[in-house]
């Protein structure tokens, strides 16, 4: 009876397992995009080099355990992204649908989570 039990639960966490499915590769028109609305958007605080108070600001937070430069984060999700833009945090501003759109955000969170996959 004991057998049955634990083959059972071995079945079932096989099934349930599953194969692991990967993520769809992005689409390089829309990380193009993301790219684009990034550099327009994001980068006059989050760029590269001195002078970019978003960067500055990221790395004093975490002092060297993550990136201070947004496009070298490997941890934040598209829906992250979306948050942070949607209602801004500290002293980052949000942006309206007026200025940055809904497919704008989507394409730059799958640029910025792009490193992720």
């Amino acid at each position: 009876m004991k057998l049955i039990a634990i083959a059972a639960a071995a079945a079932a966490v096989a099934v349930l397992a599953g194969p692991a499915i990967a993520a769809p590769k992005p689409d390089p028109a829309m990380l193009q995009q993301g790219h684009d609305v990034f550099q327009k958007w994001c980068a006059p605080c989050h760029g590269a080099g001195p002078g970019h108070p978003g960067t500055d600001a990221l790395q004093a937070k975490y002092k060297g355990a993550k990136p201070g430069l947004l496009e070298e984060r490997r941890d934040l999700t598209p829906d992250q992204v979306r948050f942070y833009v949607r209602h801004g945090v500290s002293i980052m501003p949000f942006f309206r649908k007026t200025e940055v759109s809904d497919a704008d955000l989507d394409a730059i969170g799958a640029y910025i989570a792009r490193t992720k996959r």
